[in-house]
């Protein structure tokens, strides 16, 4: 080998020692996920809809925000609009908030939305983070229309990390063995008795009729079992099925 392959091939060799290292340390890097639930006054859900296809999505890209999904109950009773950003971690996330708000773009579009009245009467924020079996939520504008189901569990205290276990190593493949695609799955923080987590069916009434298959699985059966030899793990569930905006990244 020449001095010339020599070299080179240590060039070679650090850059891929550096990608690998870039590769891991962004694996390892867990992000910062925010689920916002608007609450639109009487009337005033479309006007929302408009403002953030038109504007507010990209002026949170322009400030470092990635838009993960959109979406609106099927049963859309309390006019809500439900959506998950994420970000690097906390301090980004309040940095990016804190531009944005002052943004001159953004104060005009709010108050031009705002002309015919008030929109937005009340905001729920959730911060989470990703479990460990938790699935990529890969982008699908092609597909055809599907909807979601957002499914929020309440555990029995100290009963988490039961939960956690039972989804890692049975639920999850046992769903999608009945027919659901796995999306995200997060622990909220500073709740230490929640699981929140996405489904996507071909329909309600496909979503229903999985869930029902799955409930009579054996393997289920055995699985729910043997996780709840020492006491019960889950006080309440709650789902909502929904439907993605026109304008969301995940379909």
């Amino acid at each position: 080998m020449t001095p010339k392959q020599g070299l080179l091939l240590m060039l070679v060799a650090g850059a891929l020692f550096s990608m690998n290292t870039i590769a891991q340390k962004s694996k390892s890097e867990p992000k910062l996920y925010e689920m916002r639930v608007y609450y639109c006054e009487p009337g005033r859900l479309d006007a929302l809809l408009t403002r953030f296809r038109d504007h507010t999505t990209q002026i949170f890209e322009k400030h470092g925000m990635t838009n993960v999904g959109y979406w609106v109950p099927v049963n859309n009773t309390d006019n809500k609009l439900v959506y998950v950003l994420s970000y690097p971690d906390m301090p980004a996330r309040d940095a990016a908030w804190k531009a944005f708000s002052s943004d001159p773009e953004w104060k005009k579009v709010a108050e031009e939305s705002q002309r015919d009245g008030k929109i937005v009467a009340k905001v729920v924020s959730t911060y989470m983070h990703e479990t460990d079996f938790s699935f990529p939520m890969k982008v699908k504008g092609s597909a055809p229309e599907r909807v979601f189901e957002l499914r929020t569990y309440h555990t029995v205290p100290g009963k988490l990390p039961d939960l956690l276990a039972r989804f890692r190593n049975h639920t999850t493949s046992l769903f999608k063995k009945h027919g659901m695609t796995n999306l995200a799955y997060w622990t909220p923080d500073k709740i230490d008795n929640q699981l929140i987590y996405l489904l996507a069916h071909d329909s309600e009434a496909a979503g229903k009729k999985s869930f029902d298959t799955f409930r009579e699985d054996p393997k289920w059966i055995k699985a729910r079992d043997e996780s709840e030899r020492n006491g019960k793990i889950v006080e309440k569930v709650e789902s909502t099925y929904m439907k993605a905006t026109d304008f969301s990244p995940i379909k």
